[in-house]
């Protein structure tokens, strides 16, 4: 008699645990597309969307302006 609470307390566990991992694969899936912004971009890249090259900044040319505004130029 014991074991089978003790079973059926593992299985609603194992149960629950499935629902939740499910429900965050869920969500992820409806959020949509998500963008995301390269460490880096080419000079090309940067005059292409919009912006210039600002090579004023002290360790790295950065895209100032357009889609990748603040990203350092490689």
């Amino acid at each position: 008699m014991r074991i089978r609470r003790i079973l059926a307390a593992v299985f609603a566990t194992a149960a629950l645990a499935g629902l939740g991992l499910t429900g965050a694969a869920t969500a992820t899936a409806a959020s949509g597309s998500v963008s995301v912004t390269p460490a880096s971009v080419t000079p090309g890249e940067c005059t292409d969307n919009g912006g210039t090259i600002d090579r004023s900044t002290p360790v790295l040319p950065t895209c100032r302006g357009g889609m990748y505004d603040g990203q350092t130029v490689d």
